[in-house]
């Protein structure tokens, strides 16, 4: 309740009524923090709170048994989403010092949480996880918890939790298991796993002894600092350090206290007492993936002049196209004229806001044309496809830049049609010879052999088009250093069901220090504004040759797409820069038995792409590929992608074949994780190209797909805006 004192002051000048308002105190408020194994928690125990959406969290906690490292991304409002890579300090990866020397055991998880329940005056938020849910099993677990909050400006503020847990977080079986009630299948846990490790064991779920816990998270009056505690429902008693290692883990009490440390808006540190004999310690860094917005030194607009020539033939071509390129972002610019139009065919690769690059081009098309032209439209070349066209009012531009009108916006000058320029080419700023150079680093993590795989060196790009359609292009890697030769994967004797795809990806990094990745010709045809194909040969990435093409049906504005891609392929040599296999079955001593490679063969998908308009599955991608892998498999590939405010991707992907878990191998089927940052929220320059980071668990040769240098999706982009959508973070 807001308090008004009023007071009254005698002066010199007569008496002043003074109005004093003082404000209330206010607790500070209680923001979700992580626990020690990722996701929002206590300690050991998670709790039914989630994070805000977009939150990104990067977390190290160490212990005597344990060092964990996890990320977190809160994917929705009401989906968390944890990796983590657990590093047993007592056990060894393998007992064959041959095979992992003395690597410690490392097991990769995931865990989800998924929010019930909105917490309200009378409901606590509700949540259920499943821990560990696609791995080997060291911590798998579910449970269901509920958190009430209670504030208090004087005291703080209280988070409350309550649960049950199965699995690791049901070992102290305190409570029957109310699911046993239900059915006898439920009253015990299978205690088999699915072998190989990376399968989900949804057999086990919520079955067996399960578990009470609880606790309070206490967010003290001085901001950075707050409290928990908590009741632990596992017994540890099947923990690695003790199953594997001998190691004694039995609590001395189920009570654990913590401390957490807030430092500003971008880390936690964080120190518990568990098990009443052991310290743990973390540190947390986070972001927020929907609050990331772009900070830009760029060239200002230009403000509508009146010098403009007087006829075309006065228009000094060379720098219209400079200053589009240098003020508007469009590059390699070709120019038509046709009677009061003039027409640009031009690469946007500047600005994901498209009305920024309108208003931009248009500013510097009023100025350098003369009174005679009343229209400029933009055509945005795609690789070998052109965009459909925008078409701008020189007089509703000119409009909107003197402010003519109220709430004025570039939109109102901007119109849409699927023409192309028709007359002849006027100026030709199009240069048909490209290059590039820049680093590039392949990783993978938590590999029996080492923790850390990589391999970094500097990879030049060069292009050539021949015709407006037609490109040569190819891309050379010079390796600087790798650490791939510890890789000791060899061909198992039962494991030549399927021909060494990815698995040989060591020879093809050590046989010469600059590799060529990629030497292709590429044709690119619009069939109309919905359909288009491109065809192409040669050494189609650092693996494989071969010849393809793929097919796209795309309609403007549609939030769904259609494809195939159809692939000849032979698998390349690499002990040759230009060579192929010519025989399917090969012998190296150092891979073990003879194994297959693909000397002749095929791969191909029919793909879906699915945008979703429902608010809770808000700015995602959906994408569906069925068909043939490169190793002969055949199943289906999921990939879900979801865009945050800032344009930020997160994405995740996996493969389903024929293949069974044993075949395939450790791991049980092909998965992985992507993250897609724009430049222009790292930079202080506006730019429209990304940076990509991929991590796959574990590389194996069953479910893998073809790397192909361009994809029909992206090319054709400005239908439906997905990687080119404009920051809807805060405002730069």
């Amino acid at each position: 309740m807001t308090l008004i004192r009023t007071s009254l002051t005698l002066s010199l000048m007569g008496p002043v009524l003074v109005w004093a308002q003082e404000m209330p105190f206010e607790a500070p408020p209680l923001q979700p923090s992580q626990m020690d194994f990722g996701g929002v928690g206590l300690m050991q125990m998670p709790t039914g709170r989630m994070a805000p959406e977009g939150e990104f969290n990067f977390a190290l906690t160490g212990s005597d048994e344990y060092l964990f490292y996890n990320v977190t991304l809160q994917v929705m409002p009401w989906l968390e989403t944890t990796i983590r890579y657990t590093r047993v300090n007592d056990v060894l990866y393998s007992e064959d010092p041959s095979f992992s020397g003395d690597t410690k055991f490392t097991d990769k998880g995931i865990d989800l949480k998924i929010r019930l329940l909105e917490e309200s005056q009378y409901l606590p938020e509700l949540s259920v996880g499943i821990r560990d849910f696609a791995g080997t099993g060291l911590f798998d677990g579910e449970f269901v918890a509920a958190t009430k909050r209670y504030s208090n400006p004087n005291v703080g503020s209280f988070d409350f939790t309550l649960g049950m847990g199965w699995g690791y977080l049901g070992t102290r079986d305190n409570i029957s298991n109310p699911a046993c009630k239900l059915s006898d299948k439920y009253c015990e846990r299978p205690s088999d796993f699915k072998g190989n490790g990376g399968s989900v064991d949804f057999e086990r779920w919520f079955k067996g002894p399960s578990a009470l816990f609880g606790g309070v998270e206490y967010q003290t009056l001085h901001a950075p600092l707050r409290f928990k505690l908590e009741y632990d429902s596992n017994d540890y008693s099947e923990d690695y350090p003790v199953t594997r290692g001998k190691v004694d883990m039995t609590p001395h009490t189920p009570w654990n206290f913590g401390v957490l440390y807030r430092l500003g808006h971008m880390a936690d540190l964080r120190v518990s007492y568990e098990r009443g004999d052991t310290l743990v310690a973390g540190v947390n860094l986070y972001t927020n993936f929907n609050k990331m917005p772009s900070f830009w030194r760029d060239t200002p607009t230009p403000e509508v002049g009146d010098q403009q020539p007087d006829q075309l033939s006065d228009v000094d071509w060379q720098r219209v196209t400079e200053e589009l390129d240098k003020i508007a972002g469009y590059e390699n610019t070709q120019i038509y004229v046709e009677e009061d139009t003039v027409s640009i065919v031009g690469e946007q690769k500047k600005y994901r806001d498209r009305n920024e690059a309108h208003e931009k081009a248009a500013a510097v098309l009023y100025n350098q044309m003369p009174e005679s032209v009343n229209i400029f439209t933009i055509n945005e070349r795609n690789g070998g496809l052109i965009s459909d066209q925008a078409i701008i009012s020189k007089d509703k531009y000119r409009d909107f830049a003197q402010v003519n009108y109220i709430e004025p916006k570039i939109e109102d000058a901007v119109s849409t049609s699927n023409d192309t320029p028709q007359s002849e080419l006027t100026y030709d700023g199009f240069k048909r010879f490209d290059y590039g150079f820049s680093p590039q680093l392949v990783q993978t993590l938590g590999a029996a052999e080492t923790f850390y795989f990589f391999s970094v060196g500097l990879k030049g790009e060069a292009s050539y088009w021949l015709t407006d359609q037609l490109e040569v292009g190819g891309a050379l890697y010079w390796d600087w250093y790798n650490n791939y030769d510890k890789f000791n994967y060899v061909t198992p004797p039962d494991g030549t069901t399927i021909p060494r795809v990815r698995t040989m990806f060591r020879a093809y990094r050590d046989e010469y220090p600059v590799t060529m990745q990629n030497l292709q010709l590429t044709w690119f045809q619009e069939y109309s504004d919905t359909m288009d194909q491109q065809f192409y040969a040669g050494y189609l990435e650092s693996m494989f040759a071969g010849v393809g093409t793929e097919f796209l049906y795309r309609p403007q504005g549609a939030n769904w797409a259609i494809g195939a891609d159809v692939n000849l392929i032979s698998q390349r040599d690499p002990q040759s820069y230009f060579g192929v296999y010519d025989e399917k079955w090969q012998y190296v001593p150092e891979y073990g038995d003879p194994f297959q490679v693909i000397d002749k063969g095929f791969t191909g998908f029919v793909s879906a792409y699915y945008y979703p308009q429902w608010d809770f599955l808000s700015n995602l991608m959906i994408q569906v590929d069925v068909g043939q892998f490169l190793g002969g498999d055949v199943g289906t590939q999921l990939n879900v992608a979801k865009q945050f405010d800032s344009g930020v991707i997160a994405g995740a992907y996996a493969s389903f074949t024929n293949l069974t878990a044993d075949e395939f191998g450790e791991g049980s089927f092909t998965k992985g994780l992507y993250i897609s940052i724009p430049y222009d929220i790292m930079t202080v320059k506006p730019s429209n190209n990304r940076a990509n980071f991929s991590w796959q668990p574990l590389t194996r040769d069953g479910g893998q797909k073809l790397n192909r240098k361009y994809d029909l999706i992206k090319l054709t982009d400005e239908r439906n805006p997905w990687f080119q959508r404009p920051n809807r973070s805060e405002v730069k």
